[in-house]
């Protein structure tokens, strides 16, 4: 147990380092506090209850930035390490592939995490200083945020090991953004269609990324209240399985794929 905890925490900190040293994480730091900032602190025409749209749109953005983020991630954890070797010296030491995937899987959550927490705390600043308040949903969607990005990096993880980067980014992002604005639609619009078109759309939707569970924008902005829970339970043990899944899956593809 001792030797996995130190291998662990060698694989996180390695990866960790690794994905902040990129200049693109930056980047969309200092894109965000450039935009975000200014949003979320207007109040447009005079009116404070319009700034609430602004607040959504300012959120908007935190979910595309940690949605690119964790898909960058996710998606360079080895496909580098193939292409320059330094798979090599990481497998000749005493460590197994599955290990090797989880500790830089939890490095890249960790990176993901802690850029989407510098968002999200730039999104409370400003709104505390306009004399906002902290609440219950705030707290639950950050969390289930939070549990997002740990789901789509598994997601784009699994991806990486399966098809090129680039097919990897667009397919994972095509996905996710898709279930994102349209996953609640999908069940009544499968009603619509007949026959195995039908049968189509309700397997996807069985089987898909559900990144819209995990959306609380409009509640959060409205002020509709905290959801109870038990559905926070539920949503979460839902990113836990899929997640498992998908490092399962990409575990077994990464023992027998010839490096």
């Amino acid at each position: 147990m001792k030797t996995f905890c130190l291998q662990m925490r060698a694989l996180v900190k390695l990866s960790f380092l690794e994905l902040w040293r990129r200049n693109d994480i930056f980047g969309l730091l200092i894109l965000g506090l450039a935009l975000m900032v200014p949003l979320s602190m207007a109040s447009p025409f005079g009116s404070e209850g319009a700034s609430r749209y602004l607040d959504e749109m300012a959120l908007l953005l935190i979910w595309g930035f940690s949605l690119f983020i964790a898909l960058g991630t996710g998606s360079r954890l080895f496909p580098p390490e193939f292409e320059s070797r330094t798979i090599f010296p990481l497998l000749a030491k005493p460590i197994s592939r599955g290990r090797l995937l989880f500790g830089k899987y939890l490095g890249a959550v960790a990176a993901t995490w802690s850029a989407l927490l510098f968002f999200y705390l730039l999104f409370v600043g400003s709104n505390l200083l306009r004399g906002g308040a902290l609440s219950m949903e705030l707290f639950q969607a950050v969390v289930l945020h939070l549990a997002f990005a740990a789901f789509a990096v598994s997601v784009s993880l699994l991806g990486s090991l399966l098809v090129t980067p680039s097919a990897n980014l667009t397919l994972s992002a095509g996905l996710l953004t898709s279930m994102f604005f349209f996953g609640r639609k999908l069940p009544s619009y499968a009603e619509t269609l007949s026959g195995a078109l039908s049968a189509l759309v309700k397997v996807f939707y069985a089987v898909g990324p559900h990144a819209e569970f995990f959306d609380m924008r409009q509640r959060l902005i409205h002020g509709w209240g905290a959801v109870e829970f038990n559905v926070i339970a539920v949503v979460l043990a839902y990113a836990a399985a899929y997640t498992l899944v998908c490092l399962t899956l990409a575990s077994f593809v990464l023992k027998r794929k010839r490096v």
